[in-house]
């Protein structure tokens, strides 16, 4: 990494490391609705801030790695879950990463995969990998559309906002904490505002868009956990900006 550009926020990272390595999990079962984008949004903010980034895609021909710096995953359907469960579980390296607290998004399906089990459309409850302690079952119908969210974790000062299309509707046990409470859409789908599930290193959300785009300020909160630092200054993008403006005006109407 190049700790010049930086200055000292860069200086705390963690030495010894050139490259940050970002793991996309599974792209070929659970990138459905684009959120492959968000670990080219993380890609591409650090290379922004001089810090060398490579993205690695992990598919079903792949055992995943625990030595990553920070992990995506994506939404997906009914059939491509149940595979990507099944991989995760005879490959636990996203398990091992987070107990030792890399950061690890999770979007739409991947927060049900993440939890101790879901229910499928036909009403089947297949077991997931209990990273998170929340159970998914169908709502009684589909939530689509626009999604604004207040968030509710340290780190974080702004409004989220995202696309969500899914059924799932997910109940956090005591040790996950809601990410963020519903302004308007739908979220978590379970009647008690909140929307996401954060438990240790993993930051899981029901928002499409990808989320890194529509969010900066979380996609920098995942930078800054992964490079080891306590936060990292703002990038200046209009264009980025303007975005958020439009989306956000977009689901208060």
């Amino acid at each position: 990494m190049n700790a010049n550009i930086l200055g000292d926020n860069v200086s705390e990272m963690r030495s010894g490391e050139s490259t940050l390595r970002i793991g996309l999990v599974l792209p070929d079962v659970m990138g459905t609705y684009g959120d492959g984008g968000n670990a080219l949004v993380l890609r591409q903010r650090a290379l922004m801030r001089g810090i060398d980034a490579q993205i690695i895609a992990i598919t079903l021909d792949d055992p995943v790695p625990e030595s990553l710096d920070v992990y995506t995953l994506g939404g997906a359907e009914d059939y491509a879950q149940r595979l990507a469960t099944r991989h995760l579980s005879r490959y636990p390296g996203l398990q091992r990463a987070a107990e030792r607290g890399a950061p690890v998004l999770a979007i739409c399906a991947a927060i049900q995969v993440l939890g101790h089990w879901y229910e499928t459309s036909a009403g089947e409850r297949v077991e997931g990998i209990s990273m998170l302690d929340l159970t998914t079952s169908p709502q009684a119908t589909r939530s689509i559309g626009e999604l604004a969210t207040r968030p509710v974790l340290d780190g974080l000062t702004q409004p989220l906002t995202g696309f969500e299309n899914h059924r799932g509707g997910s109940t956090l046990g005591p040790d996950a904490a809601p990410l963020a409470r519903v302004e308007h859409g739908t979220g978590n789908g379970v009647g008690d505002g909140t929307e996401g599930a954060v438990q240790g290193s993993v930051i899981s959300t029901y928002m499409h868009g990808p989320a890194l785009a529509r969010n900066p300020e979380l996609a920098d909160l995942l930078l800054a956990r992964a490079t080891g630092v306590d936060s990292l200054a703002p990038l200046d993008l209009p264009e980025v900006t303007q975005l958020r403006r439009e989306r956000l005006a977009a689901a208060r109407r």
